[in-house]
């Protein structure tokens, strides 16, 4: 079969996620009312949203023609990697080296070479976390390495 796979898998995913989260707010909260939401109502919005979106994905791409999908291991190791990093190093290196180090290893998945252009995504998807997590939700986390 001839199928575009990636969404079909990729759409399904969206669904399954919103389907589990969907029915877990409507199974453990309360949804209150529209005046009165409760505990539930944003969670079980946000879950049927991602179900519905998931869907829209999924369902026109199994009569869609596509290719095998190719899994690229540099690029797949490339984001664990930098996953790995930011859950790992973020104690050790605080928030700020953390962000920095995670997007310049993530994006050595990306296609085009060179590095400034890496500098500065670096450069700004730390300024962004740092403003958004730091002084605008104001969590306690460590910006920087804590040094003995």
């Amino acid at each position: 079969m001839n199928r575009d796979w990636p969404d079909v898998l990729g759409g399904l995913a969206l669904a399954g996620i919103g389907g589990l989260a969907l029915g877990w707010a409507l199974g453990h909260y309360d949804l209150g009312t529209l005046r009165q939401m409760g505990p539930g109502f944003f969670p079980a919005v946000l879950g049927g949203l991602l179900l519905g979106l998931g869907l829209i994905v999924a369902l026109p791409a199994l009569v869609r023609p596509g290719e095998a999908p190719r899994i690229d291991l540099g690029s797949v190791a490339a984001v664990l990697g930098a996953i790995l990093i930011f859950g790992f190093g973020l104690r050790l290196l605080g928030l700020a080296l953390a962000t920095a180090a995670s997007v310049l290893v993530a994006s050595l998945a990306a296609p085009h070479a060179g590095w400034r252009w890496r500098v500065l995504l670096a450069l700004a998807v730390t300024a962004i976390t740092l403003v958004v997590f730091s002084l605008g939700l104001r969590m306690t986390l460590p910006l920087w390495p804590r040094l003995p």
